[in-house]
């Protein structure tokens, strides 16, 4: 009987678990829907409680469906949206969470940077302050809810929540640190001096220790065994950065090799063997030892669809994913089709932009908006893309994975705007793919991750090229969604949140 292993990816709207055979085909799957708590404008929260009830579900119900291969399981790995802030107090209980999309720390960032302080930052971490990065959202809980901030024991991401609720561990992984800027490249560790230059000189003991995403870092606990139906006993590793997890889970992982995610986030990452750019990119990562991601992202990507199917759902079948595509394919181009900024959730760059319908007439119809709406999304992978490339990162051709490679006419018009041919993963779940391959690493199933993904990745037949003219149209487009976005800064730095 084959081994399995099992994947779970915790993303801010979702949480999954999936059941994989060691060639990386899906035998169940299961998720559980988060709610995202709002209770002021711009914040965004997440109980650790309610991260542990939906890992208990999605993980129960996905070994369920899965019958007699559930007890089969050898490994568990976990993937998780990186950043944001959960916190475990001083007896290891829940104490706070705070999600990736949280802007409430915007006015510390330009603090930061006013003082020098974000240059100092980078130089060392290599990532820039963020609002949502987790050190500044520590300093931002420090400087405005101070007896909280004295509560806390444990610093952590979203990952290492649901590795402590299996197994009991407080531990991170290289990967997830390196992309919240608490690692010190030059010692690939946590330092002190780092730390200083956030203001957070005494939060140094609340960080976890650091390990190999691939290492093992506990058993699940017979607690856990009895709410979620895994065997006790079996290994649990330190687990991934998500967008890491998907690059991996989509075949990506060898350097010049590059990946676009399109979910919650516009996730644009290149494997590179040293990170030395021309200039700053968004975020860094580690893979492995050798290896390093450099990541474009903002959470700008098809996260907007799902806020227009919540929205505007007109009663008449529903306005789902699938549906919006098939509207979407019936558009023909016109450079008068509205146009939309996807910021819905977060600003180009470190600013303060708002979502928006640009140049509507009545005439428009839904699938005008639709269309606009798949295009905005795409122009905002391609700022990043653009961005990558000032850096002097080099790729030809990318994976796409998320969401959006779901739709019938997304990955196409992916191709088209970027003007780069694109391949799609057969795995709707990389992300879990890419924690389940670093559990069979862990094990001792593959002896790295490029093996783990030469057995377990699979991408869909053929590639998808840019069609010239299309091309040629949203070229057009971009430019004057650029031209827009510049006319509205001055309105949304007016209108901005003040901390």
């Amino acid at each position: 009987m084959s081994h399995c292993l099992l994947g779970i990816d915790a993303g801010n709207t979702m949480i999954k678990a999936v059941l994989f055979d060691c060639d990386g085909q899906v035998l169940s799957v299961a998720s559980c829907a988060g709610e995202t708590r709002q209770p002021q404008p711009g914040y965004a929260e997440r109980p650790i409680t309610d991260v542990w009830h939906g890992v208990q579900q999605a993980v129960r119900d996905c070994l369920q469906q899965a019958g007699d291969a559930a007890r089969r399981v050898i490994a568990v790995g976990a993937a998780g949206h990186g950043n944001g802030l959960y916190a475990l107090d001083k007896t290891q209980q829940p104490l706070l969470g705070i999600q990736s999309i949280d802007m409430r720390a915007a006015a510390l960032v330009s603090e930061l940077e006013q003082r020098g302080n974000a240059d100092l930052i980078w130089q060392r971490s290599l990532q820039k302050p963020w609002p949502a990065a987790t050190p500044v959202l520590l300093r931002w809980l420090k400087q405005h809810d101070a007896a909280r901030y004295a509560r806390i024991g444990h610093v952590l991401c979203a990952k290492d929540v649901i590795n402590h609720f299996l197994c009991g561990s407080i531990a991170a992984d290289y990967s997830d640190a390196a992309g919240a800027g608490l690692i010190d490249y030059a010692q690939r560790h946590y330092s002190a001096a780092l730390m200083v230059l956030y203001g957070l000189e005494d939060a140094l003991p609340l960080l976890p220790p650091l390990h190999e995403s691939c290492a093992v870092v506990g058993q699940v606990t017979p607690q856990a065994a009895s709410l979620t139906g895994l065997p006790v006993g079996i290994p649990v590793v330190a687990g991934i950065f998500d967008v890491v997890a998907s690059a991996v889970g989509s075949g990506v992982v060898n350097c010049g090799e590059a990946s676009v995610v399109a979910g919650t986030w516009s996730i644009n990452q290149v494997v590179v063997d040293k990170p030395e750019y021309r200039r700053p990119v968004f975020m860094n990562s580690i893979i492995e030892r050798d290896r390093f991601m450099a990541i474009e992202a903002s959470a700008t990507s098809a996260a907007n669809l799902d806020w227009f199917i919540r929205e505007f759902d007109d009663g008449r079948g529903g306005q789902g994913a699938v549906r919006s595509s098939d509207l979407v394919a019936q558009v023909q181009p016109d450079m008068q089709l509205p146009l939309y900024h996807p910021y819905l959730y977060s600003g180009r760059k470190a600013g303060p932009a708002k979502a928006g319908f640009y140049g509507l007439g009545g005439w428009h119809t839904r699938a005008d908006m639709l269309f606009a709406l798949f295009e905005g999304v795409t122009f905002a992978h391609h700022a990043h893309i653009d961005r990558l490339r000032a850096a002097g990162i080099p790729f030809t051709q990318a994976t796409l994975s998320g969401g959006a490679a779901r739709s019938s006419v997304w990955p196409q018009m992916f191709a088209d705007v970027l003007g780069i041919p694109i391949r799609v993963a057969t795995c709707a779940e990389t992300g879990a793919l890419g924690a389940a391959i670093c559990a069979g690493v862990g094990v001792g199933l593959w002896p790295n991750l490029a093996a783990g993904v030469a057995q377990a990745v699979q991408l869909n037949p053929g590639v998808l090229l840019p069609n010239e003219a299309r091309h040629a149209f949203h070229t057009r487009r971009y430019q004057l969604f650029k031209k827009l976005e510049l006319a509205m800064d001055d309105l949304w730095h007016d209108v901005a949140p003040s901390a």
